[in-house]
């Protein structure tokens, strides 16, 4: 990337693997439009050279369209904003399940959609999704593996629709991230199946041949890598950042 004035709209940019993009772009001269719901994480962000903040709830239409107005013209796209709901398959809800898709996958259909015609031409947008699009090992986070898996298929689609434009369109399927979700997977996992927390993070490094769980910067230094020019002919790719877990 090179410093000349280029700027990236970075959604879930108040915390995880979309506040450790935000840092990596801000430290490689990329300004940042830093989206969030969270508006209190987002005013720790508020006075950070480079950065412009904006609040807005992904799932409701009428702020994606904000958004869009109020991001002008960008270079870089990356959807990181993501949410996750666990529950056994026999009882997960239709309204948990229209949460998830509403954010991880219809947000970043059509927040892409909207910014189409602002992001600069040899531009480039990479979308999170996850080793669960890929898994179904996890049967109780079947509905958030079904939104990511959606999201690969987004990622392809937009590829096609972009290349003549010089728009690369890829994804990242992180693994175990040491992040809030994370948290939040593993005290919903203790709340299903009960159990020992020591043991149920031994139990899931046991699927990982590199036997440890990746920093949020470990996942943005990919996702920063496949917005430089060292990716430029890599487009409708799913990059796997798992340690080994998935390989596929």
């Amino acid at each position: 990337m090179t410093p000349e004035s280029k700027t990236a709209v970075v959604t879930g940019a108040a915390s995880g693997i979309g506040n450790a993009v935000l840092h990596l772009l801000l430290a490689r001269h990329v300004g940042v439009i830093a989206v969030d719901v969270d508006q209190e994480a987002l005013d720790d962000l508020a006075g950070t050279p480079a950065v412009k903040t904006i609040a807005v709830d992904l799932a409701d239409a009428k702020q994606r369209d904000r958004l869009s107005e109020e991001a002008g013209r960008v270079d870089y796209l990356v959807n990181c904003a993501g949410l996750i709901r666990l529950a056994p398959i026999a009882s997960f809800d239709l309204e948990s399940w229209r949460q998830i898709f509403a954010v991880n996958a219809e947000a970043v259909f059509f927040l892409t959609q909207a910014l189409m015609p602002s992001i600069r031409d040899g531009g480039g947008i990479v979308n999170v999704s996850s080793a669960a699009a890929k898994l179904g090992t996890a049967t109780e986070s079947a509905a958030y593996a079904a939104s990511k898996a959606a999201v690969l298929s987004i990622t392809r689609s937009f590829a096609h629709e972009l290349a003549p434009r010089h728009i690369r369109v890829n994804a990242v399927c992180p693994g175990l991230v040491n992040t809030a979700m994370q948290e939040e997977v593993i005290a919903g996992k203790l709340q299903l199946f009960g159990g020992d927390r020591a043991e149920l993070s031994k139990k899931r490094l046991e699927a990982v041949p590199l036997a440890r769980v990746a920093s949020p910067m470990e996942i943005a230094e990919a996702i920063c890598f496949l917005l430089s020019d060292g990716a430029s002919y890599m487009t409708g790719e799913a990059i796997n950042v798992s340690g080994g877990m998935v390989t596929w």
